[in-house]
């Protein structure tokens, strides 16, 4: 990634920020829990991270637009919102769950075998 890419997304990232400070109060509180849940839960590919933040800003932008309130956009669930958003995406929920049961099958795998010899 060389340093024209680097300014380049921040460019974007000001840009979007922005949009957020531009939506209504509700919108903003959620857009916030929105995004926190997906950097924890959210897209491996920062990329798609990104895509999705813009992607739920647009969203919001037509919330605000046809006059609704945040949660008659999202619903009262936000986080099935946030895991429907993903459903298609690799999270680190899933790479997390993958090394678990990795970890899990070596475990087991070494105890059948000593208990084989």
């Amino acid at each position: 990634m060389g340093i024209k890419d680097i300014i380049k997304g921040k460019k974007e990232w000001k840009a979007h920020v922005a949009r957020i400070k531009a939506l209504p109060k509700d919108y903003q509180i959620v857009y916030k829990e929105i995004q926190k849940y997906l950097f924890k839960v959210g897209p491996v590919e920062l990329s798609e991270g990104i895509d999705l933040l813009s992607g739920i800003a647009d969203f919001f932008e037509e919330g605000v637009a046809s006059g609704k309130g945040v949660l008659e956009v999202t619903g009262n669930d936000v986080a099935a919102f946030c895991d429907e958003l993903i459903k298609d995406s690799k999270t680190y929920a899933d790479i997390y769950q993958e090394s678990v049961d990795k970890e899990v099958n070596k475990a087991i795998k070494k105890a059948t075998d000593k208990t084989k010899k």
